[in-house]
């Protein structure tokens, strides 16, 4: 099975929780993310070759959230090098469109432009 990313991802410096959509309970925080998977970290390794309908719920200006939700396939789980942490790769099964537009706001929002800060 292949478990290579191919595609660039973002770091975030600045950590989204995700949640279990059924329950609606934490189960850990974004990693990273791209148009078609993201790095999820949590207190618990992930099981991998299952589906996981995830929520993530975005502040919005009002002080509210707005909630993503999207399925998404875990493709691999191990501990991370801080300890009782596991990082775990998913690749996304199924999103809204709210997703492509979260993608892009993060990009834009972590991005840095050398020919801006020059002017």
């Amino acid at each position: 099975m292949f478990t290579d990313r191919r595609i660039e991802r973002h770091q975030l410096s600045c950590f989204l929780q995700v949640f279990n959509r059924l329950t609606d309970k934490p189960i850990g925080y974004l990693g990273n993310v791209s148009e078609h998977g993201l790095m999820l970290i949590s207190q618990l390794p992930m099981m991998v070759d299952v589906e996981f309908e995830l929520r993530l719920k975005i502040p919005t200006a009002d002080g509210d959230f707005q909630a993503i939700d999207l399925t998404a396939s875990c493709l691999w789980s191990h501990e991370d090098i801080t300890p009782q942490h596991y990082d775990s790769g998913f690749s996304v099964v199924k999103a809204p469109k709210e997703y492509s537009q979260l993608i892009n706001a993060l990009l834009h929002y972590f991005s840095f432009d050398p020919l801006q800060a020059s002017a």
